[in-house]
């Protein structure tokens, strides 16, 4: 009986502390985890910024790279686009006169530039059919160089923006390496990706 009476007095006396505990156990298990997150000093990361630039890029070329703060590549973007127009219109005056020259001796006219001043002509009717064909494709070119210039401005831009919020600090490193394989004796070669997580 008294065995029993010092069994009920320690369970009243430490009772509190065992409440305690599961009241803390259960507290813990309904905590939400906290992710603790440090602040960049590279600043904050704008994910609409390379739909933005692509989007000035196509609306006016150099635009994108204007926003991007990229101003040397405006005058390459401009020279690639006039160089792709000044031979669209050098081919089409070309194809013009071609075309004028053969109309005129179809025509029954022996005037045209290419005909000379003797009796035969100098450049012969197929031979301006095969300029007209030439200078025809060529101007097909140029307008093709002149859409591949601007829609690689649109690409650029967009490319950009994307790598000027790209996280280039010391936490990331890419390294190449040779490990020599001393029962063989030949090298293997390896990349490693090191992440440092702080």
């Amino acid at each position: 009986m008294k065995n029993k009476g010092l069994y009920i007095l320690f369970l009243f006396i430490s009772a509190p502390f065992f409440a305690q505990e599961t009241d803390s156990l259960s507290a813990e298990k309904t905590k939400k985890p906290v992710l603790l997150v440090e602040e960049s000093t590279a600043g904050e990361y704008d994910p609409l910024a390379p739909s933005r630039a692509a989007f000035y890029s196509a609306v006016v070329p150099g635009l994108g790279q204007a926003y991007n703060k990229k101003y040397w590549k405006i005058p390459i973007i401009y020279a690639g686009m006039a160089t792709g127009i000044y031979f669209y219109i050098d081919q089409n005056n070309d194809y013009n006169r071609f075309r004028d020259a053969y109309k005129r001796r179809l025509a029954g006219f022996t005037d045209d530039e290419f005909y000379g001043d003797g009796a035969t002509p100098q450049v012969s009717n197929a031979r301006l059919i095969d300029a007209q064909r030439s200078t025809s494709r060529n101007k097909d070119y140029s307008i093709i160089a002149t859409l591949l210039v601007y829609v690689l401005n649109i690409i650029d831009a967009n490319v950009d923006a994307h790598l000027q919020q790209f996280n280039i600090g010391e936490d990331l490193s890419l390294e190449t390496g040779i490990d020599i394989n001393a029962i063989q004796s030949q090298p293997h070669y390896g990349l490693s990706l090191r992440l440092k997580l702080k």
